[in-house]
């Protein structure tokens, strides 16, 4: 990842873009995501027609219901924009994060249409006009397994590099983790299956750009 503070963002974007492998990567990366990003509403609206099966949940069972959408989705956000700037600045990191997110994305695809769940009991939907904008503009209740809040902000801290950013990320993910719980948005497996699962899908990314 480039650190050489002496070497301005226009320097660094110039010196990769003359790298036929990562304007090709780039390119392809942008195209595919801009693909799944606009199949997105249709996706999650078929799912959220099926009808699943509930999971028995202690854990679950054990928290109260409690609507956290506005501290979940300011520690989204904030990582959100930190990991914009960051993308903006090294291309290296924008290559790397753009193509593990198309990897969590189809991956997320996959499982929730493997494992048709209903929501759970006393779910508080959550509110953001911006991530529901990916849903079709309307809250989505069926995208279960495994959680894409979490992951995304896990995604996010394997990817930095900074220490403080990676230290910002790793407590926002499991803050996030916990927070959906309690909002019953999720089940627990949904939570705990995040974060192995990012893990091997940022392996996957790292060894396909390099």
């Amino acid at each position: 990842m480039e650190d050489n503070k002496t070497n301005g963002i226009g320097s660094r974007w110039s010196k990769a873009w003359q790298m036929p492998a990562y304007k090709k990567q780039v390119s392809i990366g942008v195209l595919i995501l801009i693909i799944i990003l606009s199949g997105f509403p249709f996706f999650f609206n078929t799912i959220e027609a099926r009808d699943g099966y509930q999971v028995n949940d202690w854990l679950l069972r054990q928290m109260p219901s409690i609507n956290l959408s506005i501290p979940i989705f300011s520690l989204i956000w904030f990582c959100a924009i930190l990991t914009i700037v960051q993308a903006v600045k090294y291309p290296k990191f924008f290559l790397l994060f753009l193509w593990a997110y198309i990897f969590l994305c189809i991956s997320r695809v996959i499982t929730i249409s493997i494992f048709t769940l209903n929501p759970p009991n006393n779910l508080v939907p959550l509110v953001d006009p911006i991530a529901n904008a990916f849903y079709g503009g309307k809250f989505i209740t069926k995208d279960l397994f495994y959680s894409g809040h979490t992951a995304t902000v896990f995604l996010m801290y394997l990817c930095f590099q900074k220490h403080w950013h990676k230290r910002v990320a790793l407590i926002a993910s499991i803050c996030i983790g916990v927070m959906v719980l309690f909002q019953h948005v999720h089940y627990s497996i949904d939570v705990f299956a995040a974060f192995p699962i990012t893990y091997f899908i940022y392996l996957a990314a790292k060894k396909f750009v390099e």
